[in-house]
């Protein structure tokens, strides 16, 4: 590449982080999160580290993370950041790699990147996902990934674009299956003449095609327990048939806009990108599919975890960067005022609406600039004032409750505590096999009407469960030693 070419990404980054915002131990991170810490300090969590090792084991991505500390020397929080805006720059790297296959002209090229720069925290359809998480998370690699292996599939290159697969599958394999399916679609349509533009000359990698996209149909079928089947059910995205309307026009719409795209490609002699939309459109076809097929049949219960309608946000991806490609080659051209117009409220509406989801807290969560958010105040006095082995009790609804901004505990005290009701449920879903949904029931249990706890309940929780020291939003508990409390909190000791 060019050092402008660079140079413009760099400034795209910059752009899509300030739009994004910044918020490092919020949602997912609360899973990721200690899986890093954990490896950095193995004293940490010595109680409950099931509920996010389970994933750390699947992937090498806290491993990474860690040894990357190790290597520069680095705060674990700077490094974060660091990679987080790494992996925006892939994403838009390997999203201009993709668009300069698809169109000629350089403002198509530049304006499909930018869209996709502006709307990286836009919603993906009802499954509870976005193109890009406002954090560092193993998604984002494994997005780059996949994309710069369509790129290479599209040029026939398929040793590169399987190495690129492997090393998604190695950060996030849920992730590489849906990129191994779409290549594949990719491979098949042009290899087996389905596109009817390009000339099949031969058919290289055909079948193995094939078998990557029938991956997720030999996931495991095994009969989950009854604790597991009733907290799915809690996790509504898992069902599409639970989903909005407006989740279904997300799904619905991209198809629509996908075939009318592939027409207009054909019409404009564009055939990469006539395959490609065609490609997306049974590839979405098939998930959608897929999704319907895992949620009706009470016996298939166990497969609705690989949730398969996650594969549309690498369609979500390749749709905007095919608008935003049509707007640059007939609409914003070289017209700076064009650009203006369109990007300038689109921006702004995209940082309004990062604002409105984490009110209490700054845009941006710098490292090393002190807490603003209360609930983060008492978190930071926990990592630095606690013993490392300590176990804690709060709200198990604490993560969603107004004011706490979706922060999780474990990753930002650096504390075990007993399982939550928010994420740690979510985690779990994940693992049928495991006896995760057991533990975590028998710890909600325990945890059953916090809101009315007094002393004597929290010593229960001592005596049964080891919790050393309780979090507290409710003012009306008395008989603890209470040796911090802002606004909103007081974190006080069970003995």
């Amino acid at each position: 590449m060019k050092l402008k070419e660079v140079s413009i990404l760099l400034l795209l980054t910059a752009a899509a982080f300030g739009i994004s915002g910044y918020h490092p131990g919020v949602e997912d991170a609360e899973i990721y999160l200690p899986g890093i810490k954990k490896i950095l300090n193995p004293a940490l969590y010595p109680f409950g580290g099931e509920f996010f090792e389970s994933h750390a084991r699947m992937t090498l991505f806290p491993n990474l993370i860690a040894a990357s500390v190790r290597w520069s020397h680095l705060s674990l929080d700077t490094a974060m950041l660091l990679w987080h805006l790494f992996s925006i720059f892939l994403v838009l790297l390997a999203c201009w790699q993709l668009a300069s296959l698809l169109f000629e002209e350089l403002a198509a090229c530049w304006a499909a990147v930018a869209l996709v720069a502006a709307l990286l925290t836009i919603p993906v359809a009802g499954t509870a996902l976005y193109i890009m998480d406002e954090y560092l998370n193993p998604r984002s690699f494994a997005l780059f990934a996949t994309l710069f292996a369509l790129a290479e599939t599209i040029k026939r290159r398929y040793w590169p674009a399987a190495i690129w697969i492997v090393l998604a599958a190695l950060i996030h394999p849920l992730m590489a299956v849906f990129g191994a399916s779409l290549a594949a679609v990719v491979i098949l349509l042009r290899d087996l003449g389905g596109v009817g533009i390009v000339p099949s000359e031969s058919r290289p990698g055909s079948a193995v095609a094939a078998a990557a996209f029938l991956l997720p149909l030999g996931l495991s079928l095994r009969n989950p327990s009854p604790a597991y089947r009733e907290i799915i059910q809690m996790r509504p995205y898992f069902f599409i048939l639970r989903w909005q309307w407006y989740e279904w026009l997300g799904i619905i719409m991209p198809l629509v806009l996908l075939w009318w795209f592939a027409r207009l490609a054909r019409e404009h002699k564009m055939p990469r990108l006539t395959l490609l939309c065609r490609a997306l459109i049974f590839y979405g076809v098939v998930y959608f599919a897929l999704a319907l097929v895992m949620t009706i049949p009470p016996q298939l219960l166990a497969l609705v975890r690989y949730q398969p309608m996650r594969a549309f946000q690498l369609l979500y991806v390749i749709l905007f960067l095919t608008i935003g490609g049509f707007l640059g080659k007939w609409l914003l051209r070289d017209q700076a005022w064009r650009w203006i117009v369109l990007f300038a409220p689109l921006c702004a509406g995209m940082f309004y609406a990062q604002q409105r989801l984490f009110p209490a807290t700054p845009h941006i969560e710098w490292p090393g600039r002190a807490p603003q958010n209360e609930w983060l105040q008492a978190f930071a006095w926990i990592r630095a004032n606690t013993p490392t082995d300590a176990v804690f009790a709060l709200d198990p609804n604490h993560m969603a409750l107004p004011g706490e901004d979706q922060h999780g505990f474990r990753g930002l005290a650096e504390r075990s505590m007993l399982a939550d009701a928010v994420k740690d449920s979510g985690a779990l879903t994940m693992f049928p096999d495991l006896p995760l949904a057991e533990h975590w029931e028998q710890q909600m249990k325990a945890q059953q009407g916090w809101e009315h706890f007094q002393a004597a309940d929290f010593e229960r929780l001592h005596r049964d469960w080891g919790v050393t020291w309780v979090v507290l939003d409710q003012p009306n508990v008395t008989g603890l030693a209470c040796p911090y409390s802002n606004a909103t909190l007081r974190i006080c000791r069970v003995e």
